[in-house]
């Protein structure tokens, strides 16, 4: 029994954190036109940020490393 309530009690505090956690993330709800239109242009702005970065990305060439070029360890001298 006392398992039980051990359990209960921890999923409590636990939900209760979630809860506490969500309620101060800084998530507001807003129904101002000027503050809706402000975030899609950022969005926007974001996504082709992003679009140009993978582009660019892609058409650089590709760089190759030689094995064996550089050796880590020196051999002992004889």
């Amino acid at each position: 029994m006392k398992k039980v309530s051990l359990a209960v009690l921890v999923s409590l505090s636990a939900l209760t954190g979630a809860a506490y956690a969500q309620t101060e993330n800084g998530i507001t709800m807003s129904t101002d036109p000027a503050r809706a239109s402000d975030v899609e242009q950022r969005a926007q702005d974001l996504q082709s940020r992003q679009q140009a970065a993978a582009q660019s990305e892609s058409e650089a060439p590709m760089k190759h490393h030689k094995k064996g070029a550089h050796p880590h360890h020196k051999k002992p001298a004889q």
